[in-house]
């Protein structure tokens, strides 16, 4: 049985499963506008999603098949992967900030063997023991989930209002999680006249009780160098400035008080790059770093695919830290270390 709840004010969620993975679900909106519902998010592209999504829509008196639009917040399989069924079953418009929408089309063109290449060669540089590299030397191409996304076909435009007739939803560029992430801000009183300012779809950018993986913006073929977590605490502090009156997550629950949350995230980043200096008294390769660092269990027991996760997030917090000159590369290293300054 799907579980709906009724926010009010015309905006009710779905929690659809997201298969074998600890966050259990993904907080789908469904928004009541003058020309029928818009989804935020879709969940993940499983049949047992699917079923649950239909069967959530038509216990909010609706179906797939009446769906007018999908504002995504950002191009990860658990909000962007059923885009596609939904599109192809109601005709309903799919909306991604351009960012995110340039991550689908290259995931789309690219071939399998061409990641697995490239994640070679990026843990070999991070300083990944062989045995870990090992398994992506021979990888077979197979059906990973979130390589066939649906492309989008319009464009979300931080600071406009989202076309919802009927409604005021303004796109607030949230970068960090992913490059093009956003948080959506209904610009509406709330429906129980909470204090603060309308309600805030905060897709992953702002969670209640987690942080949001904050990795490199993996992209083969740019050669950038970005500095995601900079990114992200710049755009925390944008969501705190907002001070909406409430949270409506994709993940976990919704909750009030966003300025509050945005300054434990804040206060925890910044304690976190304070940690990793004293890791790099000595110089440590990304790899040596991410062993070393905290997570939610020991290193020994981090699954295969989660290490390549952490590891993406030391590098993210090095570069945060080189930028900020808190930290540089050690000239000569191969692979390269990293010390502070």
């Amino acid at each position: 049985m799907t579980q709906v709840t009724d926010h009010g004010g015309g905006v009710r969620s779905l929690r659809v499963p997201i298969p074998d993975n600890p966050l259990g679900h993904t907080l789908v909106y469904v928004v009541d506008t003058d020309r029928g519902p818009v989804l935020i998010d879709t969940g993940w592209d499983d049949p047992e999603s699917w079923d649950t999504l239909a069967d959530g829509l038509a216990a909010c008196g609706t179906s797939v098949a009446e769906i007018h639009g999908v504002v995504v917040t950002h191009h990860h399989p658990d909000h962007h992967g059923l885009s596609g069924r939904v599109r192809e079953a109601s005709g309903a418009w799919i909306a991604m900030h351009a960012a995110d929408t340039a991550v689908v089309r290259r995931t789309r063109e690219a071939r399998p063997e061409r990641w697995f290449t490239y994640m070679t060669a990026k843990l070999t540089a991070a300083g990944a023991p062989e045995e870990h590299i090992a398994p992506l030397r021979g990888a077979r191409p197979r059906a990973l989930p979130g390589l066939s996304p649906a492309l989008p076909d319009r464009d979300i435009v931080p600071g406009e209002l989202l076309d919802l007739p009927g409604r005021r939803l303004r796109a607030i560029w949230t970068p960090g999680h992913t490059p093009g992430h956003v948080c959506l801000h209904l610009e509406e009183t709330h429906p129980a006249q909470l204090p603060g300012h309308g309600r805030l779809f905060s897709g992953d950018h702002l969670l209640p009780g987690i942080t949001p993986h904050i990795g490199l913006y993996e992209d083969p073929d740019d050669t950038n160098v970005t500095d995601p977590l900079g990114d992200y605490l710049d755009s925390l502090e944008r969501v705190g400035r907002l001070a909406p009156a409430e949270v409506l997550p994709a993940h976990q629950h919704p909750f009030p008080d966003a300025t509050a949350r945005v300054h434990e995230l804040l206060t925890h980043h910044e304690a976190r790059l304070t940690g990793l200096l004293t890791l790099l008294a000595e110089p440590l390769t990304p790899w040596q770093l991410a062993e070393r660092m905290e997570w939610n269990r020991p290193w020994a027991q981090i699954p295969y695919g989660s290490r390549n996760i952490a590891v993406s997030e030391a590098e993210s917090h090095l570069r945060r830290l080189v930028k900020l000159g808190r930290a540089e590369a050690v000239p000569g290293s191969d692979p390269v270390t990293y010390v502070a300054v």
